[in-house]
């Protein structure tokens, strides 16, 4: 385990730009039936493009991660904090994959998804899951349904997930006294 007391530029400008991406992405779609009609497609593509963006990001975080071990967790953490911490981090590593993963699912599985090809911010084209885009009929219709509703479920996990990573993060900075924010850059 890493003995420092901070993580490094990398780790924390990973960090801080998935969280920001994630952020915007939830403020997109969330509000998405105030929009006028027209707004619609625009704002599920580009919902799609940081997706598939923290997706690229969070393999690159992944890898980082497993070669640049984080520094140790402060000794004054008691047992159970230590393993909630290392268990909400499990889980918000696994939501980095598992929310742009299951969209892109529910994408590949949209019956309108031949005729309106995926692009990245407009500009670079991406491809479906073959394997799902060559199912047909009611197959695929379920499958939308079901990868839709893990996108959402996962999306939901995500928020209780960041409300407690906030909420551990502000115990131990300013009831511990520890210095949690200076660990991330902060």
């Amino acid at each position: 385990m890493n003995q420092t007391l901070y993580y490094g530029k990398t780790a924390i400008a990973l960090h801080w730009i998935i969280a920001a991406l994630m952020t915007v992405n939830v403020a997109l779609v969330l509000p998405i039936d105030l929009f006028p009609d027209n707004w619609d497609r625009p704002v599920i593509d580009t919902h799609k493009s940081i997706g598939i963006t923290v997706l690229g990001l969070a393999l690159m975080r992944l890898l980082w991660r497993l070669s640049h071990p984080p520094p140790a967790l402060p000794s004054s953490y008691r047992r159970w904090e230590r393993h909630a911490s290392h268990l909400a981090h499990g889980l918000l590593y696994a939501l980095m994959f598992a929310l742009p993963l299951s969209g892109w699912m529910h994408d590949s599985a949209w019956k309108d998804a031949a005729t309106h090809p995926m692009t990245l911010y407009g500009l670079i084209p991406w491809p479906r899951i073959g394997w799902i885009t060559s199912i047909e009929g009611e197959h695929k219709e379920m499958l939308h349904d079901l990868f839709g509703d893990w996108h959402t479920t996962f999306g939901y996990v995500l928020y209780v997930l960041v409300a407690l990573h906030l909420l551990g993060a502000l115990k131990h900075q300013y009831i511990d006294r520890e210095p949690e924010f200076e660990r991330m850059g902060l």
